[in-house]
């Protein structure tokens, strides 16, 4: 093929666009995406303040008096100050130092230690990266069945901790020093969920359960949970970094993915899988095309298309290689009144987009239609009958 040298180097989600509703560790989330080939939608779907009303921590603090855990991760400095603070002022400061003595206490990183320290506490051990993957897989790998952590949260929790120690048999303990509320600035909220609704997003990422609570908050305030869910249990996919983050949306009857193992990494190599797996593949004038969120991969080389064009794209695949009348294609076109000059304009565009102008053929008097290769055409007559 004389355009195969040419070919883009694209990765497996080139030509999708995946929501990004994460407060914490976004940014991490955003490049791995990128970098396999996804446009990106951040939307933080919270931000986190110190609680006003302490009564959580209080009875967490209580709770692991009463009865002690075997291992206490202390996360932020500032987090973990905060907590002696409190416990200070309700006069548990003793009692909780005495109890933290006892326990396998983890940091994770030099900023924790200091503060461990400063408390006139040792901390067990303490990764050199700061890295919380690397407490989670020393925790891991000593094994965590049956055994009682607490987990000292700040603000959003880390994306699949609490998940895999629950998954390797824990009781975990969460110990709140932060809460998580609706983000100060709205717009990119609402941002992600008209794309969600729009269907101009082909996945929408969770990292934890209070952003998926959150979005579908804020969707009920504006008016849009009904459509919200119906986008999210049809065509755009809600991609879960495990099942605690799930559960709001299963709440709501929404299924969702979820990687084997509750990681960022997975997650993306999840989505990987998944987005080109529900991708429409069809052989349509002797070449291979295979229709994304907003490209085309032709013959595997992926041509970007405008959205007019991906719109008369979709109808046209609803009856492949049927002729779509110019009445109808104009009623998939977003925005586009009653003339119908504007089918051909955007008709002429997608085409230029494609690369190739004879996947589409123009029928006379009657409108256009995929030139399916003949071979598949009573197939696909047979699905649109059926």
């Amino acid at each position: 093929m004389h355009d195969e040298q040419q070919r883009p180097d694209h990765g497996p989600l080139a030509g999708f666009t995946v929501g990004v509703t994460a407060a914490r560790r976004a940014d991490e989330l955003g490049a791995l995406l990128q970098r396999r080939g996804a446009s990106v939608l951040h939307a933080p779907a919270l931000r986190i303040v110190p609680l006003a009303d302490d009564s959580e921590l209080l009875a967490a603090t209580k709770d692991l008096l009463d009865r002690a855990p075997d291992i206490v991760v202390a996360t932020t400095a500032i987090g973990f100050r905060g907590w002696m603070a409190a416990a200070d002022g309700w006069g548990l400061g003793e009692a909780l130092l005495g109890r933290l003595r006892e326990v396998e206490l983890l940091a994770r990183g030099p900023k924790v230690k200091g503060a461990i320290r400063a408390a006139g506490l040792t901390e067990e051990w303490s990764p050199s990266s700061e890295s919380m993957a690397e407490v989670l897989d020393r925790l891991l790998e000593q094994g965590v069945d049956g055994r009682r952590i607490a987990v000292q949260l700040h603000g959003e929790p880390l994306p699949g901790f609490v998940e895999s120690l629950r998954a390797g048999g824990a009781e975990v303990v969460g110990v709140p020093v932060y809460r998580w509320m609706p983000p100060e600035d709205l717009g990119p909220v609402d941002r992600l969920l008209d794309a969600t609704v729009a269907r101009s997003l082909d996945a929408v990422t969770f990292t934890s359960a209070p952003a998926a609570a959150s979005l579908m908050s804020r969707a009920e305030d504006r008016g849009l949970l009904p459509e919200l869910l119906a986008a999210l249990h049809h065509d755009v996919l809600p991609a879960c970094v495990g099942p605690v983050t799930a559960l709001p949306l299963q709440a709501r009857g929404v299924d969702t993915v979820q990687p084997e193992r509750f990681r960022l990494g997975p997650l993306v190599q999840l989505l990987c899988q998944e987005l080109p797996g529900r991708a429409r593949t069809l052989p349509v004038a002797g070449r291979r095309m295979e229709i994304r969120g907003h490209a085309v991969l032709v013959d595997g080389a992926l041509r970007p298309v405008p959205p007019a064009g991906m719109s008369l794209l979709r109808a046209l695949c609803r009856q492949p290689g049927w002729v779509v009348s110019r009445a109808e294609l104009l009623r998939a076109l977003p925005g586009a009144g009653r003339d119908e000059h504007a089918v051909e304009t955007a008709m002429a565009r997608l085409r230029t987009a494609l690369g190739t102008p004879k996947l589409i053929q123009t029928v006379v008097k009657r409108g256009y239609r995929l030139a399916l290769d003949p071979a598949s055409d009573a197939k696909y007559a047979d699905e649109v009958d059926g």
